[in-house]
């Protein structure tokens, strides 16, 4: 058997971040031309919720022998997307609604401290102002809450528990909400 001899030594390529950088330029290009091509021949569905009929729980809370505070009536293109009742020893009413111009507003109704439901459902940066009196409403005076992103909240106690009116909607959109509230009877 002959002996192979190996001269000179291992090939080699040469190692640059100029090339380590160029590679990974066209590695991103590719990858970002993948995502563009997958997303030109995708439908993404809409999602539209669809209205919730909300005075019907309402009947259904009172006749359990709760008085929860309620609009009777929403303003024109508002709707209820969502509704819920936990009927525990401390009863929990939500109603989340969208206004006529996709903006959110929502009625939290439990026995709890109005600071943290503030802080759960405005943010932990609200404010307190000042007091405003809704003349008509289940309850005379609501204090109102704001923080810097744009929420805005009205809260009163009513029937031994805390009423938030809050959302993303207009302050005045929320007032008249406020207002509207009322625990008159429903019939089922």
């Amino acid at each position: 058997m002959s002996e192979v001899q190996q001269t000179g030594s291992p090939g080699r390529y040469n190692r640059s971040t100029g090339g380590l950088v160029g590679s990974m330029i066209v590695l991103l290009l590719v990858v970002l031309g993948i995502v563009v091509f997958r997303g030109a021949f995708r439908d993404t569905p809409e999602y539209d919720p669809e209205p919730v009929e909300y005075l019907d729980l309402v009947a259904s809370v009172q006749q359990a022998g709760l008085t929860p505070a309620y609009p009777p009536t929403l303003p024109d293109g508002w709707f209820v997307k969502e509704v819920d009742f936990e009927p525990t020893d401390r009863p929990v009413l939500r109603l989340a609604m969208v206004t006529d111009d996709d903006q959110f507003a929502g009625i939290h109704e439990e026995d709890r401290d109005v600071d943290d439901l503030v802080a759960e459902y405005v943010g932990s940066e609200a404010v307190e102002g000042d007091e405003v009196e809704l003349a008509g409403s289940v309850a005379p005076v609501w204090q109102t809450f704001s923080d810097p992103g744009g929420d805005h909240a009205f809260a009163a106690e009513v029937g031994g528990q805390t009423v938030l009116v809050y959302g993303d909607a207009d302050e005045d959109e929320l007032r008249e909400l406020a207002a509207s509230l009322t625990t008159d009877s429903l019939t089922p």
